[in-house]
């Protein structure tokens, strides 16, 4: 079953950037997972079985204030 990534959730991937950096924030979804690096805002695009194997943490981004969680 595949993981529940939402747009704009920030994830943490096993090993780091080039950059230093861990976290990475979810700008495309669909066969293919899209990523934006937080410090240098260098964008990967991974395909969701490697993004599943690579993921070490998921963090879901707010709902707007109006909105219910399913």
């Amino acid at each position: 079953m595949p993981m529940d990534v939402r747009l704009n959730d920030t994830v943490t991937l096993r090993k780091p950037h080039p950059c230093g950096s861990y976290q990475w924030r979810v700008v495309r979804i669909g066969a293919d997972i899209g990523l934006r690096c937080l410090k240098c805002d260098h964008k990967v695009l991974l395909p969701r079985r490697e993004f599943e194997r690579r993921c070490k943490a998921l963090v879901h981004a707010q709902a707007p204030t109006g909105e219910e969680q399913p």
